[in-house]
């Protein structure tokens, strides 16, 4: 039981990458799936996530308008499509699995991101100014 993450790099701010989350020895589809970041001296927080119920889809503030989560089943992959980066992206971005039961959102529509309890490593990003 592996989660896989990968795409990261160094990126100019106002560019473009996509992360991928693989994943190995389970059914990605039946796991809501979310994206975490750390920055240096930072505590980590969550990005985005998705539903393994209705493809339901939630954003942190700072990443909404900007990043896109998707899956595709077909692959057992999960994506981060991150636009119009900011210097303050920097982090290490990582993936992780909630049980299908897990809560997605608090109150407020804020989402959920306390319940994932299966995480792949990390992958860097780097966005310069």
């Amino acid at each position: 039981v592996q989660l896989q993450a990968s795409g990261g790099g160094l990126v100019q701010a106002r560019g473009s990458l996509r992360l991928s989350c693989a994943a190995s020895g389970f059914t990605l589809e039946n796991y809501h799936v979310g994206w975490f970041r750390q920055a240096p001296g930072k505590a980590r927080e969550g990005v985005s996530c998705t539903s393994a119920k209705d493809g339901s889809t939630y954003y942190a503030d700072s990443a909404k308008g900007r990043f896109t989560i998707s899956r595709d089943n077909a692959k057992n992959t999960a994506y981060l499509q991150m636009s119009s980066l900011k210097p303050e992206d920097t982090a290490v971005y990582y993936c992780a699995t909630a049980p299908p039961w897990a809560r997605m959102v608090v109150d407020g529509g804020h989402p959920d991101f306390t319940e994932y309890d299966q995480w792949g490593q990390g992958t860097l990003v780097t966005v310069s100014s």
